[in-house]
């Protein structure tokens, strides 16, 4: 009789934790992909102001979102939080207009 209450507690274990982590949301990181095709006719729209808190871990940085070109439209990506690169400073993405349209730049750590 015993056990028997003990497989139904550990059953019911068992399912409640299943339940539980059935509820975790599992978020992406910044994406690493960047729109790298042709010219685009649309200008972007001006940047979105980010608000952000304290960074992380001492000494990170935040790198400013940008605007993506993605399924025929301008698509925000949202800024992060990363450590600097020693001797280096960050280059945010950006878009150039050029004779042929508009085109996207990548973001990248330049030498100082």
């Amino acid at each position: 009789m015993r056990q028997a209450g003990f497989r139904v507690a550990k059953l019911v274990a068992i399912f409640v934790l299943g339940i539980s982590l059935g509820g975790c949301i599992v978020a992406a990181g910044p994406p690493n992909e960047y729109y790298v095709g042709g010219p685009v006719d649309v200008a972007p729209p001006p940047p979105r102001v980010e608000e952000y808190g304290a960074p992380p871990y001492p000494g990170y940085i935040w790198l400013g979102g940008y605007w993506n070109w993605v399924g025929g439209r301008h698509e925000w990506v949202s800024g992060h939080w990363e450590r600097p690169h020693p001797h280096e400073r960050w280059v945010s993405h950006h878009w150039v207009h050029q004779r042929d349209g508009w085109h996207l730049a990548r973001g990248h750590w330049e030498r100082r």
